[in-house]
């Protein structure tokens, strides 16, 4: 099964582009879920599509999205996350697991109608919906995701909170459970009770989840921009911050261009500053999907038919995952290549610790663990060419293997 994650600049279209992408494939035989955070589903670009010709813009005359079938035998679901019920969920089922540790200190547990979402739950329950997307009777799921910089963090998240729980709790420490009424005598300390780890475990299994999915190799992301001032700082930023994460782009969709044959002065002079971004779109892209400003906001199938997704052959080549080249013949050390398009070398910096490379890159950081084979050397030097970053390895002679 294909993942599509669409993000884009704020106000770009991402979420018009989502569902013209999810539409034209259902209408070509695919079965295909939507996750999508519109807030009502009755104004939607989508739920226009499926609404009967002429109907009226009332809730009977909607027909349900969440099993719309389609001409060609394709379908189309649509699946809406609800951050405020996902928080409530889980902050009770936590609760319940916790109740005895909960009365020893005298608590006042919380009921399902005082309890409000805290932030961060809309990331969260993002994650969940994205990880439920890889699961289904489906071809192909299409995630409407937030604007660019807030839809990185998301995508970095589940990494970064399983190397937290690794180092804050460590499941090797599960193994000593039954100690720890002994060592909490000894130490005077209370230990984590069991139910901690087993929160932990079970959040360690959805974030592995979620990252699975956004690290399978059908998973590609679509950015959608406007052509503008703004647009190809983005482009570079989400080429560099999807690199570095191990995430592939599939397609830059240029959206709202204006028409090129305009006899209207005043429009001429927008489309034609239109056109030179769009220009550096291409050149730094080398393809770039075009989508029609059709006027209006788009309603219904003929109007998402105009914005129809990019096909498989203008896709853009993927970014390579780090190779380790074998120079010990000729230099005595091992380079690890790691691709970061567009980085420039006075906004990048290295740091060993441990078994890890942690790796920043203008905005981003990477905690990169070692291969097996890297933590048995010491690094030497690094450098970056043309966007490759080449980090250099020798073996150290206390730790390589030696031969006869």
């Amino acid at each position: 099964m294909r993942i599509i994650l669409v993000t884009g600049l704020g106000g770009a279209g991402r979420t018009t582009v989502a569902a013209a992408t999810a539409l034209a494939e259902a209408r070509a035989g695919l079965r295909v879920l939507l996750v999508s955070e519109e807030a009502d589903p009755l104004t939607g670009p989508l739920p226009d599509a499926l609404r009967e010709p002429d109907a009226p813009r009332e809730p009977g005359s909607l027909r349900d999205p969440a099993a719309a079938e389609l001409p060609g035998g394709g379908s189309i679901r649509v699946r809406r996350p609800d951050p405020a019920a996902d928080f409530r969920r889980e902050f009770l089922a936590l609760q319940a697991r916790s109740s005895t540790a909960l009365d020893l200190l005298g608590a006042a547990p919380f009921e399902d109608a005082e309890l409000t979402e805290l932030p961060g739950s809309r990331q969260f329950a993002l994650l969940r919906a994205l990880r439920d997307a890889a699961d289904g009777e489906h071809d192909l799921a299409v995630v409407d995701l937030p604007p660019l910089h807030e839809a990185l963090a998301l995508l970095a998240l589940p990494e970064q909170l399983r190397r937290y729980l690794r180092r804050l709790l460590p499941t090797e420490r599960q193994a000593a459970r039954a100690l720890r009424p002994m060592l909490a005598q000894l130490a005077g300390v209370p230990m984590p009770a069991q139910w901690l780890y087993e929160t932990t475990a079970r959040w360690e299994a959805e974030l592995a989840a979620a990252q699975a999915v956004t690290d399978a190799p059908t998973t590609r992301v679509r950015l959608v921009l406007e052509p503008g001032p703004a647009a190809l700082r983005a482009l570079r930023t989400a080429r560099l911050g999807l690199a570095l994460h191990g995430l592939a782009l599939d397609a830059v969709v240029a959206n709202r261009l204006l028409p090129a044959d305009s006899e209207d002065p005043w429009l001429a002079g927008l489309t034609a500053q239109q056109h030179r971004h769009l220009e550096e779109l291409r050149t730094a892209a080398g393809v770039v999907h075009e989508l029609p400003h059709l006027g209006r906001d788009p309603r219904g199938a003929e109007d998402l038919a105009l914005l129809a997704p990019v096909p498989p052959t203008a896709a853009l080549a993927p970014v390579p995952g780090p190779e380790i080249e074998d120079r010990r013949e000729e230099d005595g050390v091992l380079v690890w290549h790691i691709a970061l398009p567009g980085a420039v070398k006075e906004e990048l910096s290295l740091v060993r610790r441990g078994d890890e490379l942690l790796l920043t890159v203008g905005p981003f950081r990477r905690n990169l663990p070692l291969p097996a084979v890297l933590r048995r050397c010491t690094v030497t030097g690094a450098g970056l060419v043309e966007g490759d970053l080449r980090v250099r390895f020798t073996p150290d002679p206390g730790l390589w293997p030696r031969t006869p």
